[in-house]
């Protein structure tokens, strides 16, 4: 997959960006095609000022509490995914951030986004547009853990993921809508 093909995938996805924008873009990035599934691009603890476009693939962010791994954010082709807290904030990332699958994506610093975004109007509403994606995406997704059952959870996840189970480990699933592997198999299997 070229930066061009990655591109084009911005624009279809989010806004039109101008010839001047895309090729300093081109410029302030790098293409990652990740092979290994289960590769860590973050580590926790990591001063993580990257930011992640998938063109092809899957991620996840991940804690570790007490030993558990819980999975609190899922990122799918033509989505952005970085560690929120160490990329806004500069400070270490609380996570971790895991590629599923083999996988293309597209690296930016924080200093070429806040560059471009100064630089580039067109840039700097596709800065806002990923940025109110994922607050949407966090706020959904806090309702449904506060307010829904189980089998509400996953059925509104196969609605907006048909391919997640075919695509992401189940532990990963139940620990991203808060129920245990076994909840989210008689989820799955329910007995008549």
């Amino acid at each position: 997959m070229t930066n061009e093909q990655i591109l084009q995938n911005i624009e279809t996805h989010y806004i039109p960006l101008t010839e001047a924008c895309k090729t300093e873009l081109i410029k302030s990035s790098k293409v990652l095609f990740i092979s290994d599934k289960d590769t860590i691009i973050v580590n926790e603890g990591d001063y993580a000022d990257k930011s992640y476009f998938i063109a092809k693939g899957v991620a996840r962010a991940y804690y570790l509490k007490d030993g558990k791994d819980v999975t609190d954010w899922f990122a799918f082709e033509n989505d952005f995914i970085c560690s929120i807290n160490s990329f806004f904030m500069d400070i270490p990332s609380p996570h971790y951030i895991e590629v599923l699958e083999e996988s293309v994506l597209l690296e930016i610093s924080r200093d070429n986004v806040s560059f471009l975004s100064e630089k580039y109007i067109d840039f700097d509403r596709l800065n806002k547009m990923v940025i109110i994606k994922t607050m949407l995406q966090q706020q959904h997704r806090i309702v449904s853990l506060q307010f829904e059952t189980a089998l509400q959870k996953y059925h509104n996840l196969l609605k907006t993921r048909p391919d997640i189970t075919q695509r992401v480990p189940l532990t990963h699933i139940a620990s991203y809508l808060g129920i245990t592997l076994e909840t989210l198999s008689r989820i799955r299997n329910p007995k008549y």
